[in-house]
């Protein structure tokens, strides 16, 4: 399986094990609000433009909503099996949900106290190095300074370039995928002058 599958079937199984009202770290939504979006995502195509446009965003919510109503156990099953066959997301099931389950998957996980990250076999690793170097491009966009992703075995990536000073992130590429994705609940280290790196760790990363 590939490591979108495999991650979609370890995001359900850790989200039947924690159950539909524990937190996540998407804001105030629960499990359960967490399984509805991906729902719809794969499976209510008419909802996709309210995920990126601000105007259409009331409607995808309504829709998520009356969707998260559902049994859980039933929203379960269908992020288990996937997108369906007509679904636009089928055919880029790799490129369009490798991040999306692998994030969502730690958003649970990471949600409530005492967490700790899962270790990655180095291939898993490598996959998720290739994703957070593009994703840092947009991550970081609005940094006042130059941002270094780097990893301890030595790999680097200059992901913006700003400003008279350079704000370095060492992580594993997992940690650094979570952290481009916006989530604070990461193990990293960021090195530069003290102003450069709060001001880097402060970003709406957003993408």
């Amino acid at each position: 399986m590939t490591l979108a599958q495999r991650e979609r079937q370890a995001l359900a199984a850790t989200m039947a094990e924690t159950g539909p009202d524990a937190p996540t770290l998407c804001g105030d939504w629960t499990v359960r609000d967490l399984a509805a979006h991906l729902v719809i995502r794969e499976r209510r195509p008419d909802t996709g433009p309210g995920i990126l446009i601000k105007q259409l965003a009331g409607y995808t919510e309504r829709v998520r909503r009356k969707v998260a109503r559902e049994e859980f156990a039933h929203l379960l099953d269908q992020i288990r099996s996937g997108p369906p066959v007509w679904s636009p997301l089928r055919p880029v099931d790799t490129f369009a949900n490798t991040t999306e389950m692998f994030v969502h998957h730690e958003d649970v996980r990471r949600g409530r106290p005492g967490w700790e990250p899962r270790r990655l076999d180095d291939r898993d690793e490598a996959t998720l190095w290739s994703a957070v170097r593009r994703m840092g491009r947009m991550a970081y966009r609005s940094a006042p300074v130059t941002v270094v992703l780097a990893t301890p075995d030595g790999r680097r990536e200059v992901v913006h370039k700003g400003g008279d000073s350079t704000v370095t992130i060492t992580a594993k590429p997992s940690e650094l995928l979570l952290h481009a994705f916006g989530r604070d609940e990461v193990r990293i280290e960021a090195t530069g002058e003290p102003h450069a790196v709060q001001a880097v760790l402060g970003l709406d990363r957003s993408i």
